[in-house]
């Protein structure tokens, strides 16, 4: 079996079974995206699409499950959403680069939203489950009161690290929360281990960010305060 033929089709044995390679392979690159992200590297997005791109084939078509019948739409959807907000990511700390980057050699300078920022949050974070509830309903998804908070939790999340916004982490844990549980009762246990994993670097990563926020700040900022 070839490498490709593998990757779509092989799995990884383990103890009382096997777990398909596309859902392990497209986590480990979620994961290394995460670990990007969290050091404001631009390389994030562009291993993230890679991740997005091999656990939508999974969850779309409810392969290497074996507890579920139906695709977990909510999930798909997820890394939908996730490769579009990468590619507006990707183009927003690539120009913040182009411009200087941050002080600290990231790509950005994080920072905490504006009070009105958290109220556009809030408000798309309401409307997004809402849009999300019933767009999986109607489509049959597995579990679509959990997967609707997934879904809408990951876009806020998502686009709160492209803006920069120290918040987003926050948003992560409450996805994470939910989607641990989901994952585990529909049978995804790589993407469950996963989730549970990566809440660790979440609660870092915000601690991380939390003190950045405060000592690094964009370098065309700053020489425009020395300039003055």
């Amino acid at each position: 079996m070839g490498p490709l033929e593998w990757l779509i089709n092989g799995t990884i044995p383990v103890p009382g079974g096997a777990l398909g390679a596309r859902e392990v392979i497209g986590n480990l690159f979620g994961l290394a995206s995460a670990v990007l992200g969290m050091r404001r590297l631009l390389w994030a997005w562009p291993v993230g699409l890679v991740g997005n791109l091999l656990l939508f084939t999974v969850f779309a078509t409810g392969e290497f499950s074996g507890t579920v019948e139906e695709p977990l739409w909510g999930q798909a959807g997820r890394q939908v959403f996730f490769a579009a907000v990468s590619a507006y990511g990707w183009w927003r700390w690539s120009q913040a680069r182009r411009a200087g980057g941050a002080s600290d050699g990231g790509a950005i300078a994080p920072r905490w939203a504006t009070w009105t920022e958290r109220g556009q949050l809030v408000v798309l974070g309401v409307v997004g489950y809402a849009a999300s509830y019933a767009l999986l309903l109607r489509v049959g998804s597995w579990g679509p009161s959990t997967e609707a908070w997934i879904l809408a939790g990951s876009m806020l999340a998502t686009w709160g690290m492209a803006r920069g916004w120290v918040e987003f982490w926050l948003v992560w844990m409450l996805v994470d929360v939910v989607g641990v549980t989901t994952l585990v009762n529909a049978g995804y246990y790589p993407t469950a281990g996963m989730y549970l994993f990566y809440a660790v670097f979440v609660v870092i990563g915000f601690f991380i960010w939390w003190r950045d926020s405060s000592t690094v700040v964009e370098v065309v900022e700053e020489k425009e305060t020395i300039a003055a």
